[in-house]
């Protein structure tokens, strides 16, 4: 399996259906990919958490990774955000699929043992929109790359989402798109599930997980 990044657009089998659109194929007409394109034709579930994460959910999302882990839920993300970077470093020791998304082209990405491993067992996929602009990681480019892995995603789990914040806008995009997101059970989502994010309960995680990896 190649290390290197290969070039796919629309006019490519391996480009993903959910950017066969017309604002779809207007936002990201080249992709880039590190890992077997076979795994974009899985059903992704989007990992998404915001910066600053209450202490009573930062335990409950790392219970939610392993609980995806177990249950071989195909994950995707940026990962970017503390939190997020925790719950990749737990799914890596899964043998699920995963597809890492970073705000940054992936040209000339170093890439680590475990993501080596993981690409050469063909369960991880390094996937980018983003080209010529090295390590440069801004805002903007941030909040463009959670639009990709949200319309890449079939569905999404919000471990948490700062009121006001572009997690928060971002968990409304989801829904307005018609797709299914769910969040924990909790006053500190309180928003989110009143805009109609489905609740999880934190104790059930294992079933919950299980009941998606039986789709």
């Amino acid at each position: 399996m190649s290390l290197k990044a290969t070039t796919v657009d629309s006019r490519n089998p391996n480009y993903p259906t959910a950017l066969l659109t017309k604002k779809g194929q207007a936002q990201f007409s080249r992709i880039f990919i590190i890992g077997d394109p076979e795994l974009l034709k899985r059903q992704w579930l989007g990992l998404f958490c915001s910066v600053k994460c209450p202490g009573d959910l930062i335990l409950r999302t790392y219970d939610l990774a392993r609980a995806l882990r177990d249950a071989g839920v195909p994950v995707i993300g940026g990962f970017h955000t503390p939190i997020e970077k925790d719950c990749l470093d737990l799914l890596l020791r899964g043998k699920q699929p995963v597809v890492i998304c970073p705000a940054r082209d992936i040209e000339n990405m170093r890439l680590g043992k475990d993501l080596k491993t993981g690409i050469g067992e063909r369960r991880l996929l390094v996937l980018s929109p983003f080209e010529g602009m090295g390590r440069r990681t801004t805002a903007q480019i941030s909040e463009r790359r959670n639009q990709f892995v949200s319309t890449l995603a079939a569905a999404a789990f919000v471990a948490y989402a700062n009121p006001g914040g572009k997690t928060e806008a971002l968990s409304g995009g989801f829904l307005r798109a018609g797709k299914p997101l769910y969040t924990f059970e909790t006053q500190y989502n309180k928003y989110i599930l009143e805009i109609g994010a489905k609740p999880v309960d934190p104790n059930m995680l294992a079933q919950w997980a299980g009941s998606l990896s039986a789709r």
